[in-house]
């Protein structure tokens, strides 16, 4: 084992010293590995970073715990036939189907509803386009987990009365009221006055999507202004994670029996949750991360092309250095290990050279843009071992070059 030990920590510093005594040659090789292993790396970091901020995005808007039915809803994609199918079958949601899933939802921990239509807002000579106008109940709060910044949510005695009061978005108050205290001030929708009583938090954007541009009022509200004839979406929130299925699964029973479909009978109304929305991202960004990883190991196999020739041109140097080893003793093995060894090293520096150049990169993705960027272990050893690896392979048909050389030939090759 000692002699084993001994050879294989000879060979390693023989390998290093040969790195070392052509350090610009060396770094040059290296290129090809450290862009490789840093492609690699980033697009784990940023496909991991892109799950996360997608994720965060979807609990920050829609909250936890949380489905929707609606007249039209679906996950993923849709067949146009599957549109019409729905649209031809799916009923209209109405108000009395909201009573009726507050009552028959025992398990829910809160139902509300929403619908929602943009228009244009107009303030003073200043425009802001598309404005969504959500109208809600007072628990979509709660039900969505939206953080007010200023003020308050709507009360549940609005709602009940169709009061003119609204809570509006960041982008709203940072265009109409820039420096001003919105709370108590007007803002007319539709030419109608409405008295602002909160502000929401800021919630950023979503691929350039503004998530700010909109004002809550009451349900109520919203019929009297857009018509009740509408379909309505209604919310629902479980207590826990654990009782979330089967409190999904109440609800859809209920809407079932609301609708007096029997058996096998498809339902005519779509229902989602946060859960499923999170599922299409991971499945998205697995198709990404499927795609592009093997794209970006391309740029490996060319810098072990590289290692490979310059490992060669090692050989032809030192042709006479091969031939006195073997004439003192070392067998082919040695020799083989030995620049197998040294390829290999070459590899994995190329490899932690090109970790610390992700770092740098992922770092400066991060504080540029709004997705998070974090290096995985999983990414770190898929580099680590691919480059040695791409070392092993690609220094294999020099390093059995060198074991072949005859000692007699070689010595003549001072």
């Amino acid at each position: 084992m000692r002699t084993v030990l001994s050879f294989y920590s000879d060979a390693a510093k023989i390998a290093l010293q040969s790195i070392f005594a052509h350090k610009l040659r060396a770094f040059l090789t290296l290129i090809g590995i450290i862009i490789g292993v840093a492609s690699v790396v980033v697009v784990g970091a940023s496909i991991d970073g892109l799950n996360a901020y997608v994720t965060e995005r979807v609990s920050k808007l829609l909250g936890v715990n949380h489905f929707m039915i609606s007249r039209i809803a679906h996950v993923g994609n849709m067949t146009e036939d599957e549109w019409e199918k729905m649209l031809k079958r799916n009923k209209r949601l109405d108000w009395d189907d909201l009573d009726w899933l507050i009552n028959k939802c025992v398990s829910c921990k809160a139902v509300g509803a929403e619908a929602d239509t943009r228009v244009d807002l107009k303030v003073e000579g200043q425009e802001l386009f598309g404005t969504q106008i959500a109208g809600v109940t007072a628990n979509m709060g709660e039900i969505e987990n939206k953080t007010v910044a200023e003020g308050r949510f709507l009360a549940p005695h609005e709602v009940e009365r169709a009061a003119m009061v609204c809570v509006i978005g960041s982008d709203i108050r940072d265009k109409f009221f820039a420096g001003l205290d919105p709370i108590g001030r007007t803002l007319k929708i539709k030419n109608l006055p409405m008295t602002i009583v909160g502000v929401e938090d800021k919630r950023g954007s979503m691929f350039g999507q503004s998530l700010d541009n909109h004002a809550y009022i009451p349900l109520t509200t919203w019929g009297r202004m857009f018509g009740r004839r509408q379909s309505i979406r209604l919310h629902g929130k479980s207590h826990s994670r654990e009782t979330f299925g089967a409190t999904i699964e109440e609800a859809r029973v209920a809407m079932r029996n609301r609708h007096k479909l029997k058996g096998h009978a498809e339902d005519d109304f779509g229902l989602v949750n946060v859960e499923q929305l999170n599922n299409q991202v991971d499945q998205i960004t697995g198709a990404i991360a499927i795609a592009v990883v093997p794209i970006t190991l391309i740029s490996l196999v060319v810098g072990g092309i590289v290692v490979m020739n310059i490992m060669l041109v090692s050989v032809t140097e030192r042709t006479f250095e091969i031939g006195l080893r073997k004439a003192v003793g070392a067998r082919r093995s040695h020799i083989l290990v030995q620049f197998l060894i040294e390829s290999s090293v070459l590899c994995a520096l190329g490899g932690v050279f090109g970790l610390l150049t992700a770092a740098g990169v992922a770092w400066l993705i991060g504080v540029a843009t709004p997705i998070p960027m974090a290096i995985t272990l999983p990414y770190i050893l898929l580099s680590l071992i691919v480059s040695s690896g791409i070392g092993m392979i690609f220094g294999i048909y020099p390093a059995i070059k060198a074991a072949k050389l005859d000692p007699i030939t070689a010595l003549t090759k001072l």
